[in-house]
Formats: structure tokens, sequence, C-alpha cells
């Protein structure tokens, strides 16, 4: 009798601790839901280049001397205020030169072969991560269980089972960037670094001033910019350490909002 209501008190238990676990992420959907919706379409200019956030989801358009480069472009649900966004902005059929990708998933390339079909851009990426694109598999090329991934991320993923977004629109890259890829030919001081970590095939673009748009290798939702979803830790580290070689002033991520180096330095270091 002793030993079955210690199994009864031990299945309380663990139904509380699901309760919990259930409520925590309902709040965080919750968070999430609202936070897509209140910044959903905001910009930031600077300089030449602007920010334009959709659903959490950051994609930057580059405005050249003789052209506009996109990087990333967000959920296919965005589509038509994606596309409003670019006009007011000056970016019209014609004038937008090329797509990059920093990598694979939906959230970010999820209006590419539209893009393409209607502006005439060539489509960027890394190779790893094409097959992504290819298949609309976002776990190709990843592991099972990755090495990390955090409550918020969880949350965001169970909601995206709730509010299911539209089909993938398949595509193959027109481009393959790989490490050190020049941009000057598309009249953009920048070039490719491969950091993969969140995926294989995850690249940032670092600007001659220091710039680097790194898509989801690093997030920053709640001023603490860190992974919040990692395929491959070993990857991440191994990525974190290359670019300490390199001079970066801002870091500018596919979700929050940017932030320093030192920033991210003393963050990494209270770990």
């Amino acid at each position: 009798m002793c030993g079955l209501s210690r199994d009864k008190r031990e299945t309380g238990i663990t139904a509380n601790i699901k309760r919990l676990i259930n409520m925590k992420l309902k709040i965080f959907i919750l968070f999430e839901f609202l936070t897509f919706n209140i910044i959903c379409g905001q910009t930031n200019n600077q300089e030449m280049m602007t920010t334009i956030n959709f659903g959490g989801v950051n994609c930057y358009l580059v405005q050249t001397d003789t052209s506009f480069i996109l990087i990333d472009n967000g959920f296919s649900v965005k589509r038509d205020l994606l596309v409003k966004r670019l006009e007011d902005l000056g970016c019209n059929p014609g004038n937008l030169r090329l797509i990059i990708l920093t990598h694979g998933d939906h959230d970010h390339t999820g209006n590419s072969a539209f893009l393409r079909n209607k502006y005439g851009a060539k489509i960027a990426m890394h190779a790893d991560d094409s097959v992504i694109v290819e298949k609309g598999d976002m776990k190709w090329n990843r592991k099972d269980k990755p090495d990390k991934i955090s409550l918020t991320f969880r949350a965001i993923l169970l909601m995206s089972h709730i509010f299911k977004p539209s089909e993938f629109e398949r595509f193959k890259p027109d481009i393959y960037l790989d490490e050190n890829f020049d941009l000057s030919y598309y009249n953009f001081d920048a070039k490719v670094i491969h950091i993969p970590g969140h995926s294989k095939g995850s690249i940032g673009i670092l600007t001659g001033d220091g710039s680097l748009f790194c898509g989801d290798f690093l997030y920053n939702l709640f001023g603490k910019p860190d992974t919040d979803f990692c395929d491959n830790i070993d990857d991440f580290n191994a990525s974190v350490e290359k670019l300490k070689r390199y001079k970066i002033n801002t870091f500018y991520p596919g979700h929050g909002k940017s932030f320093t180096m030192e920033q991210f330095t003393i963050f990494r270091n209270r770990d």
C-alpha cells in the first residue's frame, strides 16, 4: 500500500511538472505571437541598409550605387507586405540584383522563388543548405536532435505547428557561396564567411565597415545574444573562434535587435 501511494504521489508530481511546462510554453507562444504582430513590417534605416522585420524575422535590404541586394526574405505569408516595403524603398522589378540567403530555413527563404520570378534577381546561398530549399525539408543535413535548443525556440516550433504557414515553394539556387566569396562584383563591399552551427550551410555577410549579417547563427531576442538553436555545438564554437579573427563592429541577426561584438563577448564570457 505504501509503495502504491508513493507511485501515485510521483505520478501527481509528474503531472504538475507537465502542467507547469505547458503553461510556460503557452506564455512563450502568446508572447511570440503578440511580438510577431506588433513588430510586423517594422523598418530601420542605417545609411544604405534597411532592416525590414516581418513576423519576428529580419530581412536586410542593401542599396548599392546601381541596384539592391536583399539578405533573407521571410515567411511567404508576409509576401504582400514585403513587396509593399520593397516598392516603398525604391526596389522594383529589374533593380533587385541579388537575393542572399544566410541559411535554408523557411522563415528566411519563403519568398525566394517568387522574388526571383517577379524581380529577376539571382538567388545565392551555401551549397550545404541547398537541399533544404530544393526539397523543402528543414531537417535535411541536421541531427535528429540538435545539440542546443532553448525553451523560447521550442515554443516557436510548437507555434509553427499550431499556426501552419502556407506550403513552401521549393527552388534551386543560382549561385553557391563559400568562404571569402567576394561580393564586390555586385557593388557590395562585403564578403562571405562560412559559419556552420545553426545549420551546415549557415553563412555570414561581413561588410567592409565591420557589419556582420549572421542569420540564425546568433539570436538577440531578449537582449542576450546567443544561439537559441544549435544543430552542432562543435561547429558553432569553431565558428565563434573564426569570427574572433575579423574586425566585427555590429551583428545583424535573423531574429532580434542588432548588437555589438563587445555585447556578445561579455555575454558569452558569463557562460
